[in-house]
This record gives structure tokens, sequence and C-alpha cells, in this order.
């Protein structure tokens, strides 16, 4: 229902700006039946990635794009449900596993950044220089307030393989969980002076009032991957639209926009290169 609702909207804006621009120049703009829409993680938008990006690849394709920004986890299931015909996500485990399902086409490497744990300037857990699986012993065994998304997103994934490795079940008042994305679960951190984990990207464009204490850790890496649905996962689906997005983003106009965005501190562009040796 929403997204019969969302394309329905688009498509009456797309026609109402292809009778205002009758006369002129229309090979480029955006046409009734040229949107998409993306699944993709607040990550990209919180960090304001998505901004720069969308309106160049609808210059350059005529493709509209709805963004809708969750959770990677939630991404992965509207493209599963064929609500979505392209997905923008970072939870490499869980793609792999969606991919094998049968119903997405291409998952390719797009960039990266990295994770860090930020907390009070106090540091009370003291994790600073320590490796990430310690920190987060010392964090539970402190009691230190952590603050967690607890949305299946791919930063609450990565949280809860760290908590994993260090053989850690958190709970009690010292854990909370806000549901919500990166920049609500900062603002959370930031007000109850707790530690929380942290794409690097938000955290610089947010700017809470915590510290990063911990970060180059390779248990950090924080990779993106793009991903084509197809008409297996629904009738809906637009594999041209996703095919065009996922080649525009692996190419060289894009490419370079992710490394020059934030003055080249926030992504790393990647796209055709060995995964395996990121973040070496």
């Amino acid at each position: 229902m929403l997204v019969s609702m969302i394309r329905h909207v688009l498509a009456a804006v797309a026609a109402l700006v292809m009778v205002a621009g009758c006369g002129t120049d229309q090979a480029a703009a955006p046409s009734a039946d040229r949107e998409l829409i993306l699944a993709t993680t607040t990550s990209t938008q919180d960090s304001g990635l998505l901004d720069e990006l969308l309106p160049a690849f609808t210059k350059d394709t005529g493709w509209r794009v709805k963004p809708l920004a969750v959770g990677s986890g939630q991404a992965l299931e509207l493209g599963r449900r064929g609500e979505a015909d392209a997905l923008l996500v970072h939870s490499p485990e869980a793609e792999v596993k969606f991919v094998a399902e049968g119903s997405a086409g291409q998952r390719r490497l797009v960039m990266h950044n990295d994770f860090v744990l930020v907390g009070p300037s106090a540091d009370p857990a003291g994790i600073k220089g320590v490796p990430a699986v310690e920190a987060m012993k010392k964090i539970a065994s402190g009691s230190a307030g952590f603050v967690s998304r607890g949305d299946d997103s791919g930063t609450h994934a990565r949280e809860k393989q760290l908590w994993q490795q260090a053989g850690i079940k958190p709970a009690g008042s010292w854990y909370r969980s806000t549901g919500q994305g990166m920049g609500a679960t900062l603002r959370v951190a930031a007000e109850t002076s707790a530690y929380t984990l942290t794409d690097r990207a938000t955290y610089l464009t947010q700017k809470p009032a915590l510290d990063v204490l911990n970060e180059g850790d390779k248990a950090l890496l924080n990779i993106y991957h793009v991903i084509e649905m197809t008409k297996k996962a629904g009738e809906r689906v637009q594999p041209d639209g996703a095919k065009a997005f996922a080649d525009w983003m692996v190419g060289a106009k894009a490419q370079q926009m992710i490394g020059d965005f934030g003055d080249g501190k926030l992504f790393v562009p990647d796209a055709g290169k060995d995964e395996a040796t990121l973040g070496s």
C-alpha cells in the first residue's frame, strides 16, 4: 500500500513537471514511468550523501528516485517483498544470505568507511586505544551506559557481532535500545553521557557531544554494497531502474563524488576493488 501510494504521487509530480516543461529540451527529464524506489540506510541520509548523489543520478539518467531510509535489515525486507527496486546497504553477512535467496540480482561493492565507538570525554570504562572487542568487555564489566540502535540496521548487526565476540549478552539498566536511526541514537547517547557504536560519517556530520574513543580496528570496517532487485521479488520491481542506479553508483562520476564528499573524510569509493583488501 505504501509503495503504491509513493509511486502514484511520484507519477503525478513527474507529469506536472513534464507539462510545465513543454517547449523545452526534455531529453534528460524524468518521466512517470522512470521512477524507482531506493531502500537504503539512515547513515546515507543522515550524512547528507544522498542529497549529493540522487539529483546527479536523476540528471544523468532521467530516473527519479524515492529514497526510503531505514535500517539495513528493513531495507533487505523491503527488497524481499518487492517494495524496492534497488538497495544500498551495509550489512554484508545479511546481504550474502539475502542474495542467495534468489530474488535479487547483482550485489556490487560501492564504498566503505568505518564504525567508531564514541562516548563521554571522561571515558569511565577506559576503552580508549584498546581493541574493539576488549572495549565492549570493559563497557559491560563497568556497567557503563551504552545506547544501541536496536533496529536491525547494519550498525546494530555489527554491534551484536562485537558483543558476541566478547562473549557478552548485554542486558540491564546500563544497556538501552532506541529502536531508531543513527542520528537519534547519537543524541540519546550524548544526552545520557553513554557509549554507542556509530558510523564515522554520521558522527562527523551530526557532531554530538561525544568523543571518538575507539577506532581503527578492522572489526570496525563498514562496507556498503548496492543490490539490484528483480521481478522474482514482485511484479512492481523495475529491474531497468535498479540496473541504471547500480551501474551509476559504481561508475566513475558517482565514485568521484563519493570520494570528494565531506572533503574526502567520510567515505572511500571502492568500486572494482578486491573487498578482501579493504581496511588492510
